[in-house]
């Protein structure tokens, strides 16, 4: 036990996460002026502005407080990115064209954020050295956020394989459920800053243990080439190495992001394998339930309701809680429409007889059709989420 713990403490140190960072080219920045460099590329976090000084020399910045520029109402806003870093485009027009040949810094504002948990003011400055790691650990952030999901459960199951997408929302409601609730029970931090640099602050206010974003990076392309093995026709190596790519990219984002230890991706995967393990033989007696009983609209409400009561006697609010209604509505809402379609042989599954199922050939007339049935469905989706 006592090595566990070693172990355990060695592994939620902070320092490792901000190792990772300067490993990676993430670096804070001083609140002093900054010396410019063309392979440099500065971000301020929070409400912080980065803006030139003045029109000509050595081109430094200053950072101006989080209270200032709060008052003026000065900055940019978001567009929809959750990790909330945004290049600003502006900062060539503020700087004046180019001398010498250099590359502009990239200059960045947010507006104030707070963690509900703490109450701090989040304002930090930091340097990004490699653009390259930056939008790849965005990329991999961002398969773990709202917008990922709507775009890639529908696609899933409008041009892929209803069957398939059925079970993986169902899954993945379990995981992000169970993680969801572990967190608010445990209630460990985010890693500190300093020495972590935040390059997120969206999620700031959950708690930290375990990382829902590696258990859904985890469970959703397992899940994926554990259902379709044998059910598709495709080389399952290439598969794995899908999934082995995906849980990666999630997993060290969430690292390089400054919003989870060592110790929480871990347990993260480990969690998610655990429950794959323990709930995956079920999900096809669930899915069954769903389509085929009499009573399971009414069944699939009222669990999926208690359990949202459940999850919010756990602790006190953060966006947690907003997200676990979310989830919880996502899969009632689709066990529920899944069910119509049922009743009506809308979407049916294919015979056990014309199993494997072939790999389509991709054509422009199968792509257009497939990008045209997504782009409808999901502005409908989004017209119904912003009329509820």
């Amino acid at each position: 036990m006592a090595l566990f713990r070693r172990w355990a403490a060695y592994l939620q140190d902070p320092e490792k996460v901000a190792r990772f960072q300067r490993l990676c080219g993430v670096e804070p920045a001083l609140e002093e002026a900054q010396e410019k460099s063309a392979s440099d590329v500065l971000l301020v976090n929070g409400s912080c502005l980065a803006t030139p000084e003045n029109g000509e020399g050595d081109r430094r910045y200053r950072l101006r407080s989080a209270r200032d520029a709060g008052e003026k109402g000065e900055g940019w806003h978001s567009n929809g990115m959750k990790n909330g870093v945004v290049p600003g485009e502006a900062a060539e027009s503020q700087q004046g064209p180019a001398e010498d040949g250099k590359q502009h810094s990239w200059g960045m504002k947010r507006q104030p954020r707070r963690n509900s948990l703490t109450g701090e003011s989040v304002c930090q400055a930091f340097r990004i050295r490699s653009r390259f790691l930056y939008y790849l650990f965005t990329l991999g952030t961002e398969l773990g956020n709202e917008l990922f999901y709507i775009l890639f459960f529908p696609f899933c199951i409008w041009n892929v394989d209803a069957w398939m997408g059925r079970r993986l929302i169902i899954v993945w409601v379990w995981v992000m459920y169970l993680g969801q609730c572990t967190k608010d029970v445990i209630r460990w931090p985010r890693p500190a800053s300093p020495p972590v640099v935040k390059l997120e602050i969206f999620y700031n206010s959950e708690y930290s243990m375990p990382s829902t974003h590696a258990m859904s990076g985890t469970a959703i392309p397992l899940t994926l080439v554990l259902l379709s093995y044998g059910r598709w026709q495709y080389p399952v190596l290439y598969g794995l190495l899908l999934a082995f790519c995906w849980c990666s990219l999630v997993c060290f984002s969430r690292i390089y992001m400054g919003m989870h230890s060592v110790l929480d991706v871990i347990a993260g995967f480990l969690y998610a394998i655990l429950i794959l393990a323990v709930f995956l033989p079920a999900v096809d007696l669930v899915d069954n339930f769903n389509l085929t009983h009499k009573y399971a609209p009414l069944i699939i409400i009222s669990l999926h309701l208690a359990l949202g009561i459940f999850s919010f006697t756990l602790d006190t609010w953060s966006t947690s809680r907003g997200d676990t209604a979310q989830i919880l509505g996502c899969g009632a809402g689709v066990a529920c429409g899944s069910h119509v379609n049922y009743l009506l042989s809308l979407m049916p599954d294919p015979s056990p007889e014309a199993l494997p199922l072939p790999v389509p050939s991709l054509t422009v007339t199968v792509l257009g059709k497939a990008m045209l049935r997504l782009l409808i469905g999901v502005v409908i989706l989004l017209l119904t989420k912003t009329a509820i």
